[in-house]
């Protein structure tokens, strides 16, 4: 796949004035961070051996979904919320003009650890989660949706909202969609009427977004897409395009989900879905990985929907 064209780099000089502000020392070491896939990521070290991560924003000038523009913003204010409530994740140093540097994780990312788990220790792990995940969803918001919109004064007429964004976008952009999507979703929007308190969601939470040190669950990172809404919306990538597990369930502290819940769980699903297929256009990927992609997603995205 090719590198996002949302992917804007700094030069060395700049990397090094930014921690001179920031730590008060020079920068000594910096190498970019290639797993993410829409903001530029550097770890710095600076000359008194500290180590920070800085992401830095797209470029003003290229094309975004709807929801996308300033997610440094809701990122910075997610790691706040979280922080307070005593959740790990590392510490914002500075955040401004699209620039967000914080403290360096030492652990790495469950992915890449997986192989190497038991399977009593994954359970464990993911039991961990569970009860990180019910915390999180303790903070509550002012506003349903995201922060920085759509949003709106009920889960449904902002969940409807997000809905209606990534469809315009896909206009926006060319992308053919199946048809019934909008019929599938207005179908079902009575469901989101159960869903009376806009909770925080990360709503990116898989394994790439999850440090891991000491056997336990070190920091959560890239909390950019969060939202508020329906707590049910975090099993979209908690179990990413997979059954959700009995060690997750058992560490959130439930047994199980109605049949309306299951299909709220479906509709969350299934946004994520219009996302990545949409997303693809204006990062300007392309390639047979990048279709394939775009099969499984809309594979997913009929099954969600019944369509």
């Amino acid at each position: 796949m090719v590198d996002s064209l949302t992917k804007r780099r700094l030069a060395e000089a700049e990397l090094d004035a930014l921690v001179r502000r920031a730590l008060g020392v020079p920068l000594v070491a910096h190498v970019e961070l290639t797993e993410g896939m829409f903001n530029t990521a550097y770890r710095l070290t600076a000359a008194d051996g500290r180590e920070t991560v800085l992401k830095v924003a797209p470029p003003p000038d290229v094309p975004l979904l709807t929801y996308e523009r300033d997610l440094m913003r809701t990122e910075a204010l997610a790691f706040e919320l979280m922080a307070a409530r005593g959740l790990p994740v590392p510490e914002v140093l500075l955040h401004e003009d699209g620039l967000l540097l914080m403290t360096a994780l030492r652990g790495q990312p469950w992915s890449s650890a997986r192989a190497r788990l038991s399977d009593a220790e994954h359970g464990a792990l993911r039991r961990e989660l569970g009860a990180i995940a019910r915390e999180l969803h303790r903070i509550r918001g002012e506003v349903f949706g995201y922060v920085q919109g759509p949003n709106g004064a009920t889960w449904r007429e902002a969940f409807t909202a997000m809905v209606d964004a990534v469809l315009a976008d896909a206009g926006r952009f060319g992308v053919e969609l199946p048809a019934g999507v909008r019929a599938a979703f207005d179908a079902r929007a009575d469901l989101l009427d159960e869903v009376t308190e806009p909770v925080l969601v990360h709503f990116d939470l898989w394994e790439a977004n999850i440090f891991l040190a000491d056997g336990h669950v070190e920091g959560i990172i890239d909390p950019e897409r969060a939202l508020f809404g329906d707590p049910l919306a975090e099993i979209a990538t908690v179990a990413l395009f997979t059954d959700l597990d009995a060690d997750y369930l058992a560490g959130y502290g439930v047994e199980g989900f109605t049949a309306a819940e299951e299909t709220r769980i479906a509709l969350y699903r299934a946004y994520l879905c219009l996302v990545m297929i949409v997303e693809g256009v204006p990062r300007g990927y392309a390639g047979e990985e990048r279709e394939a992609h775009v099969r499984f997603f809309r594979e997913k995205l009929a099954e969600y929907l019944g369509l």
